[in-house]
């Protein structure tokens, strides 16, 4: 089991589901189960499936929730009437970057006998 806390690529995408959701929050209240709820589902998506593939017991299990939550795009309106996004948008780039690093290193077979990212950092230094 991973402990997905120490993971830097699910830090980062639970402070983009905090910025989401302030973001979203901006919203007309007519778009609160429209756009709103599907931005948050979408950015909810991508930490909770990186913390249900390191609850998984191989690194084949793992990649699979990483490609899910690699899947998860959030659709932005660029919208007059909602707040500008580009920052946002541009938040999601270093994530998805750091989520195909990952999924990278669990189906690399070169790197199958390295240690876990999370077993690496409890290594006595």
């Amino acid at each position: 089991m991973r402990l997905h806390h120490d993971l830097r690529v699910w830090q980062d995408a639970m402070a983009l589901v905090r910025r989401v959701y302030d973001f979203s929050s901006r919203f007309p209240s007519e778009e609160k189960f429209g756009l709103t709820a599907q931005m948050r589902r979408c950015a909810v998506s991508i930490p909770s499936n990186i913390a249900e593939g390191a609850a998984r017991s191989s690194r084949k299990e793992f990649a699979h929730y990483l490609t899910i939550a690699r899947g998860s795009q959030l659709r932005i309106a660029h919208d007059p009437g909602f707040a500008d996004a580009s920052e946002l948008i541009g938040a999601t780039e270093p994530i998805f970057a750091l989520l195909a690093g990952l999924l990278k290193s669990q189906t690399d077979p070169s790197r199958a006998a390295q240690p876990r990212p999370n077993e690496a950092a409890k290594r006595p230094t």
